[in-house]
């Protein structure tokens, strides 16, 4: 879609002001002895440095060289504007005025040279983000690996201690013996030595259920044990 072609006031009135300082410094270049298409070169030569001092002015507001060449074109366009404006004999113009003209084709070419190759700022790096106050920055996750160590093997514990409570003398009825039942050999050898603690606390041989408490083991495998130890 095409958009409507509308009038801005600023860009009439730049037209309106390039026309007429184009105008008189092609008259005041005229007056100076240069006539033909050398008198509407020099407007055109003026206008260029204009342009690249104000981009240059753009890019780094910092550079001095760019505020030289500005002022020095702004100085000839204004120069030729107030000079055509009457207050100069443009039949009779004075040499120093005829020298500045001729002149100026080498000082525009030497100044848009220098615009040119002015080397360029670059712009200052972006601040890294700083990590909040309180918070780590990330670190690489770290796996500790850990050998397992051998378990320590205990001394077996030295049976405490036991009151047998005192238990009224039955007298047994007679039973069967039970089928000995085959008790390792170290299972065997852990037993004595609970019994000789046994014994040597107590004064009495242990018995099967006592036995049985201190190992864990079955009634038949404890009965056995005993029948054995006996």
């Amino acid at each position: 879609m095409s958009r409507p072609l509308r009038f801005d006031a600023v860009l009439i009135q730049a037209v309106i002001a390039g026309a007429l300082s184009f105008a008189h410094l092609h008259d005041l270049a005229a007056a100076a002895g240069q006539d033909g298409w050398k008198a509407w070169a020099y407007p055109v030569s003026v206008d260029l440095l204009l342009v690249a001092a104000w981009r240059r002015m753009r890019k780094d507001g910092g550079n001095r060289d760019a505020w030289l060449w500005f002022a020095i074109a702004l100085i000839a366009s204004l120069g030729a504007n107030v000079a055509t404006a009457g207050l100069l004999d443009m039949n009779d113009v004075p040499d120093w005025l005829r020298i500045l003209v001729a002149g100026w084709p080498a000082l525009a070419f030497l100044g848009g040279t220098l615009l040119a190759h002015a080397p360029t700022p670059e712009p200052a790096p972006e601040p890294a983000d700083e990590p909040e106050p309180g918070l780590e920055p990330d670190a690489p996750d770290l796996v500790v690996e850990r050998v397992p160590e051998p378990a320590t093997e205990l001394p077996p514990a030295e049976p405490a201690a036991q009151k047998t409570p005192s238990i009224p003398e039955v007298t047994p009825e007679p039973v069967s013996p039970a089928p000995a039942a085959s008790v390792p050999p170290a299972l065997l050898d852990h037993a004595r030595k609970i019994a000789d603690a046994h014994h040597a606390q107590n004064g009495a041989p242990i018995d099967a259920a006592t036995l049985r408490a201190r190992l864990g083991i079955p009634a038949p495998l404890a009965d056995s044990i005993a029948l054995q130890l006996a």
